[in-house]
């Protein structure tokens, strides 16, 4: 059985410039096929607008608020909001108020699957 808790992790910053918790993924437990982790994004900050060639995204929002852009397309995020991000989509998530989020991964996020402009 594979159980993580948040605390025994290690932050990092990804190369969007989010801060990621990585709760399970290949890197600390024997997953294959997805990753899951908690971001945050400060209050007036953002990820660097970007896109991921192989992942399929899940945002799923824990606390704070902002919009979410996806591929153009803007939409105000808060608590409860999920969130579906398209491999290939452009995106970018800004917060008005300290963002913390699930993020959920197929494959499993990796930092040479991120492109910018």
């Amino acid at each position: 059985m594979e159980v993580r808790n948040r605390e025994s992790q290690a932050p990092f910053t990804t190369v969007d410039g989010s801060t990621i918790i990585s709760l399970l993924d290949s890197a600390n437990a024997p997953v294959k096929n997805q990753s899951l982790a908690e971001a945050r994004v400060p209050t007036g900050c953002s990820t660097q607008r970007h896109y991921h060639k192989a992942s399929e995204e899940f945002y799923y929002i824990l606390s704070g608020s902002g919009q979410m852009e996806i591929d153009g397309e803007v939409e105000t995020v808060g608590p409860g909001d999920a969130v579906l991000i398209p491999a290939g989509a452009w995106h970018q998530i800004i917060a008005e108020e300290q963002l913390v989020f699930l993020c959920c991964c197929a494959p499993p996020y990796r930092h040479d699957d991120t492109f910018f402009n």
